[in-house]
């Protein structure tokens, strides 16, 4: 479903280079759910954009069922995401003058479905994130955590082949966190789904199948990831 070769990047800063990526390689099976894992600084963020067709990288390719969108031109990768590519933010990103509906429809306005087409599949899936009553609230009518399962809905809505989730949960309480997070599981598990969910908090990402950890923009392996979350939960380790 996705894969990353070889992938690095880098800044200009003035005359300097900054290296951000160095040498990423993964792939993500179709209906996986994965975590990107990373503190601040890391390079998660930078790996999403390239992921998500935002940024080209300084050298390698990425796949995204199939498709190389790294030989991509603007216009082709603008299309490519209406179809293969949904988004979760952290911030929701709701409109705020259209109705719950509304926004999970949009992404379907831009590919000219009818619109009884467009409510009906948008009812649908308010029905499966757990809130068919809200959908002719507005935004601001609604919780957080309310307004995180509108942005699932949506990203669902074009069944695109991957849905990256940045920081999904950073805005919500914990218990609305473990909510949010049930709902993605379930959905993983129904709709066969990809998630790529980017985190910096390891209890979010050990609610997947696999862990991908990123450190001063480099893979970390599993022996290593494993290592630095014992000694994050105050295990002692012994040489």
């Amino acid at each position: 479903m996705l894969r990353v070769e070889e992938l690095s990047h880098s800044f200009m800063n003035g005359h300097e280079t900054t290296a951000v990526l160095q040498q990423i390689s993964f792939h993500v099976h179709k209906g996986e759910m994965i975590a990107l894992l990373g503190s601040s600084g890391s390079g998660k963020s930078t790996l999403l954009n390239l992921m998500a067709g935002l940024m080209k990288p300084t050298e390698g390719q990425i796949f995204i069922a199939d498709y190389n969108i790294v030989s991509m031109n603007e216009n082709r990768l603008a299309e490519f995401r209406r179809k293969h590519i949904g988004f979760i933010f952290q911030a929701y990103e709701l409109i705020a003058n259209l109705t719950v509906r509304e926004n999970v429809e949009l992404p379907l306005v831009f590919q000219s479905m009818h619109p009884s087409l467009r409510k009906k599949k948008a009812l649908a899936l308010l029905e499966q994130v757990g809130i068919p009553d809200k959908a002719e609230l507005f935004p601001s009518q609604l919780s957080g955590g309310q307004q995180q399962r509108v942005s699932i809905a949506r990203s669902l809505i074009t069944e695109p082949s991957v849905i990256f989730a940045d920081e999904p949960t950073g805005n919500l309480d914990t218990k609305t966190e473990e909510e949010i997070i049930a709902i993605l599981k379930q959905l993983n598990k129904t709709m066969d789904t990809t998630f790529i969910i980017v985190t910096h908090e390891r209890e979010v990402a050990a609610q997947t199948k696999k862990i991908i950890t990123l450190r001063d923009g480099y893979l970390v392996t599993e022996q290593e990831a494993a290592r630095e979350s014992m000694l994050a939960g105050g295990i002692q380790i012994e040489n």
